[in-house]
């Protein structure tokens, strides 16, 4: 069928509402770059762990985008703060003060037990602002001779997509033909000590890690692994650079993943939940030591720390001091984690879970991680692939037991709808 690529909004044929599930997903094919490949939905209300789409079908959210809807869609207290700030001011740059900047500082502050922040608006933004603030910290504390400075990456790692960011990513499709690369990167494997101290000289600034790597497929390294990095960074002097942006904020079961192994990081790397959903808000936290060291004109953001997201950011803050999010993905974890193992075998080879957040190795024999998101889709839930043959699920913290039952039951008989046995 040859798409109509006349624009029914633009063109006067009808509103949103009019287009339905198959022309606004045209729309998208004929405007919008294809860096994306969307399962075919579209999302028109959501709340809670629920969203409709346009032609009235509901699908449980388990994917809750990426970890940045932790608290669930439009969860009251969130939208409350947003609501209240539209009304009074939005944005006025980091030329001037607010009344909501000194407040969200403080309170992430105390949060991170750091003493100072860097607000930023998106996670490769903030990672971006960790790099500068390692190399400077490098140059001006360590003394390594200028443009020398290294940064120790894992393999596997997904921070973000900018041009820096993809020069030390081992995923092609995200690096292919955007070089030349930035260097001064080292990688090492993911969760080997042993390689992680060869690769450590004079010239190393920092080591940056995912606790635990989401896009790799919520890849856990070995119990002990970040207590020997952050040992091997006091001995060596290197600052530790914790990428919480999907893997922080009670996504695991406490508040930052660090948090399960009783380390703290020179610089928590924060994003996606810390905007409750509502908007994009990530900073950086960390001692004056390090975040001290930046001046005036250095490095900014005119999004940055701007009045809304900082009211947005207090009332995620408000929500984590309670622990009534980390102890639910903590519980509620056990009880996703229990349905999965009685799936291996069955359609899936591995399972790899901490808190409410699953990787599901799907035996490539039987489908693709994309086959079983869109069997998945046709029983209402929503769900996401990552290289190739793992699933992703990672659910509202709002999630309920019978919720996180139902939603495995449905990958039962979806992966039994592909031949499982």
């Amino acid at each position: 069928m040859e798409l109509d690529t006349r624009d029914p909004i633009t063109t006067g044929a009808g509103s949103p509402a009019d287009l339905g599930a198959a022309g606004h997903i045209a729309l998208a094919e004929v405007h919008s770059a294809h860096h994306y490949h969307p399962l075919p939905v579209v999302i028109a209300e959501a709340h809670g762990t629920w969203v409709t789409d346009v032609d009235g079908h509901r699908f449980l959210d388990c994917l809750a985008g990426y970890s940045a809807l932790n608290f669930g869609h439009g969860h009251p207290a969130i939208l409350a703060a947003a609501h209240a700030q539209l009304d009074r001011v939005t944005l006025v740059s980091r030329a001037f003060h607010h009344d909501q900047f000194g407040p969200f500082c403080a309170e992430l502050c105390a949060l991170t037990g750091k003493d100072m922040v860097v607000p930023m608006n998106s996670g490769a933004e903030a990672v971006e602002t960790a790099i500068k603030v390692a190399r400077k910290w490098g140059y001006r504390v360590k003394g390594i001779p200028a443009h020398e400075a290294e940064i120790i990456v894992a393999e596997g790692n997904f921070h973000g997509r900018t041009t820096t960011i993809v020069s030390f990513s081992d995923d092609e499709a995200a690096r292919e033909h955007y070089g030349p690369y930035t260097p001064g990167f080292v990688q090492v494997p993911f969760g080997s000590v042993e390689a992680l101290a060869a690769a450590i000289t004079p010239r190393t600034a920092a080591i940056l890690l995912e606790p635990i790597q989401g896009e790799g497929g919520v890849v856990i390294p070995p119990e002990g692994y970040l207590r020997a990095v952050r040992a091997l960074c006091d001995e060596h002097d290197v600052l530790l650079l914790a990428d919480e942006i999907q893997a922080g904020l009670a996504r695991t079961g406490r508040t930052f993943a660090c948090d399960h192994e009783d380390v703290v990081p020179d610089l928590y790397i924060l994003g996606k939940a810390l905007g409750g959903g509502v908007l994009p808000v990530s900073a950086i936290a960390g001692d004056h030591r390090v975040l001290g060291l930046l001046r005036p004109g250095e490095h900014g953001s005119t999004f940055g720390g701007n009045a809304l997201a900082c009211a947005v950011g207090r009332a995620v803050i408000a929500l984590l001091q309670t622990g009534e999010f980390q102890a639910r993905s903590a519980e509620l974890g056990a009880v996703l984690r229990a349905e999965l193992d009685r799936l291996v075998g069955h359609g899936v080879v591995e399972v790899r879970s901490r808190g409410l957040w699953a990787g599901v190795d799907i035996d490539p024999d039987l489908a693709t991680g994309r086959q079983v998101c869109e069997a998945l889709l046709r029983r209402g839930v929503l769900a996401k692939d990552t290289h190739g043959s793992t699933l992703r699920l990672a659910p509202p913290l709002v999630i309920t037991a019978d919720e996180v039952i139902w939603a495995v039951t449905q990958l039962r008989d979806s992966l039994a709808e592909l031949g499982a046995r």
